[in-house]
């Protein structure tokens, strides 16, 4: 037996992490306390801030959760926070947690449906501005009624179910056989150029869709959680929140559609990508066989899968309960009708969503430490001080840049209180609140598409088993971004202006 040495201890730590990334990681806690300690509280705030979105740009280096954990596990231990306040900011957050164990696991049983479905849009749809308009235009429209992080989820379950495919028949393998599509050892050398080609496509094909979440989630008090809490402090009920953000909500709805048809056009920013010949052909032989191979049990499961896919639609839209409970409901009928009874099998559908979760409570964490040392405090100052004039365009603004450095749903939640008790304390009118909630609503949800920490659900796509196998990385999200990220802003920014 080998003897024990430190280097083993340093070969464990991290795992299979580069060098230079476990000692960046060793230097940010070892830099910390001192920064700490030395009496720098706001500044150690944004250090720990600044470290935590290393972590979260290097996700395809190493899974946030682990050092994004230690950084967390450190501010507690040093007291930037507390347990409590971690706790307090976990306990706020409950609503998105359950939305992600049983959501994301509730659309891994409709997989078959969304693939069926969506093999055949591909495989018809030849005209690539038109699949990246349609993509996008479903992921508005579906984000409105249900929410982002659900809809992302679905674009996740069809990449990796089309890259699936292609990437068995690229490795010599028959659509019946068992494959690891993680690595490309087994690509055969002439199938590689068509196996990037259609990475690039799908890129392309999930950041519009991802986008898309955005341009609809602004839209209506389900379409991302911190709707729901402005609209429950300004007491708006659907329809009226969808009338009070349409001013500013329909030109960004129809500029971020203009912008995916310009990106296909001009193939700049990453886009463009067309969908190889040989990947086409494979995904219509693939999807001939399992017609082929389809038998009465098969089309029952793919009938009652569409008419759960009903329940959940109205479910959501009619907001019947929490939208995580619905998950867990529609987990229920699709096992149950659909014969899925064990416990591996049930297992199996959470595996995606968990190690998130697990990552988005670590965050949390990093949000408590930002509230604890009100590092948005002076932004806040600023704005109120600003001629109340200004304050919508400059609170639009403000919110749209802390949501790409921290989670919108935060961001959302200081600036609504601080209104609501700015409106109770008599300092602004009933109408200048309603305004400054339209601007915190859509500056918290449409600028933050610039950073995957902006937005959970370009968050969940980032950490997502899909990403690494499209090569999307955190810097390529924030590239591909751009584009839509100036639109946005703009087109935001400016309707605030001529409305308000």
């Amino acid at each position: 037996m080998s003897s024990m040495t430190f280097s083993s201890y340093r070969e464990n730590f991290l795992g299979s992490s580069a060098d230079w990334y476990k000692n960046v990681i060793i230097a940010f806690l070892i830099i910390n306390p001192i920064i700490w300690f030395s009496g720098l509280h706001f500044l150690a705030g944004w250090v720990l801030v600044g470290e935590f979105i290393f972590t979260l740009a290097m996700a395809l280096k190493c899974y946030p959760l682990q050092p994004g954990g230690l950084l967390a596990i450190q501010a507690v231990a040093i007291g930037m926070t507390s347990p409590e306040m971690v706790y307090h900011e976990v306990e706020g957050q409950l609503k998105v947690i359950l939305l992600l164990v049983f959501m994301v696991a509730g659309i891994h049983f409709m997989r078959e449906l969304l693939l069926y479905t969506f093999s055949k849009i591909l495989i018809n749809v030849k005209n690539k501005i038109l699949l990246s308009f349609l993509f996008s235009f479903a992921g508005a429209v579906l984000s409105a009624f249900l929410d982002a992080l659900t809809v992302t989820a679905v674009l996740i379950s069809i990449g990796v179910g089309f890259y699936g495919v292609y990437h068995k028949v690229a490795s010599g393998k028959k659509f019946s056989e068992d494959h690891d599509h993680s690595g490309d050892d087994g690509v055969h050398e002439y199938k590689r150029e068509d196996l990037d080609n259609f990475r690039k496509f799908l890129r392309s094909l999930i950041m519009h869709g991802a986008v898309g979440t955005a341009l609809g989630g602004v839209c209506t008090l389900v379409g991302e959680p911190q709707n729901l809490l402005i609209a429950e402090k300004a007491g708006w009920q659907f329809i009226e929140f969808f009338l009070r953000m349409a001013p500013v909500t329909m030109p960004v709805f129809v500029a971020g559609l203009l912008t995916c048809i310009a990106l296909e056009i001009t193939g700049i920013f990453g886009y463009g990508g067309k969908l190889p010949d040989e990947v086409r052909s494979v995904l219509s032989e693939f999807d001939a066989e399992q017609e082929s191979k389809r038998n009465g049990r098969d089309k029952a499961q793919l009938i009652m899968q569409a008419l759960i896919g009903l329940v959940l639609v109205a479910s959501l839209a009619l907001h019947v309960a929490e939208v995580g409970l619905i998950g867990l409901m529609i987990i229920v009928l699709l096992t149950a009708f659909n014969g899925v009874v064990e416990e591996h099998k049930i297992g199996h559908a959470f595996e995606e969503a968990l190690p998130f979760t697990a990552l988005l409570v670590v965050f949390f964490a990093i949000v408590s430490v930002i509230h604890e040392q009100h590092l948005f405090e002076p932004v806040t100052q600023f704005v109120l001080s600003m001629p109340i004039d200004s304050q919508p365009i400059m609170m639009f603004a403000a919110n749209g840049i802390l949501s790409m450095i921290s989670d919108n749903v935060f961001v959302a939640t200081v600036y609504i209180n601080e209104m609501a008790a700015a409106l109770k304390n008599g300092a602004i009118s009933r109408e200048h609140f309603e305004v400054m909630a339209i601007a915190i609503n859509t500056g918290t949800n449409l600028p933050s598409v610039a950073t995957p920490n902006g937005q959970a659900a370009f968050l969940f796509l980032l950490t997502s088993a899909l990403a690494p196998l499209i090569r999307l990385s955190y810097m390529k999200m924030v590239v591909m971004a751009l584009p839509y990220t100036i639109v946005l802003s703009i087109v935001g920014g400016a309707a605030i202006m001529v409305a308000f």
